[in-house]
């Protein structure tokens, strides 16, 4: 606490902070039905040390998301599997990206290969190496990984 200001910073989204009361009034749910998801296992709030409900940001988003999916017609277990081919799908995207850097990293490393040898006086060969070819518009690139087991 330097001269008497005390620095207070917003809890991230994970942060479990709002009780149950609170999380209904933010998503317009009854604090029962936030218990159903919870058992249902749509949602899972974070728990103090004497068993009281807190929810994350992320926590409020999901319910709001679970109630706009059933106010539309979706019943439970569709939004439960909405839910989950969602989570699926992020995870899929981050690994896609986590492939690309890798494949990137490739790429560099074989520039890289390809330049030393030509400053050891090799014959510049052509370059048929796919990884290295920048792909054009349409076109396909398949890359093989050998699993080193």
């Amino acid at each position: 606490m330097a001269g008497g200001t005390r620095d207070f910073r917003a809890p991230g989204p994970d942060t479990a902070v709002y009780v149950i009361s609170v999380a209904a009034e933010l998503t317009g749910l009854h604090p029962q039905t936030l218990r159903t998801y919870e058992r249902l296992g749509l949602v899972t709030p974070g728990r103090t040390g004497g068993g009281g409900r807190r929810y994350s940001h992320r926590d409020i988003e999901r319910l709001r998301e679970i109630a706009e999916l059933s106010s539309s017609g979706i019943g439970l277990e569709g939004v439960r599997r909405v839910l989950d081919l969602q989570n699926r799908l992020a995870a899929l995207a981050q690994r896609n990206e986590e492939l690309l850097a890798e494949l990137e990293a490739t790429r560099d490393a074989l520039r890289q290969a390809l330049a030393v040898r030509r400053a050891d006086g090799a014959a510049p060969a052509v370059n048929r190496l796919p990884v290295l070819r920048q792909p054009t518009p349409g076109q396909s690139l398949v890359v093989w990984r050998r699993n080193n087991r």
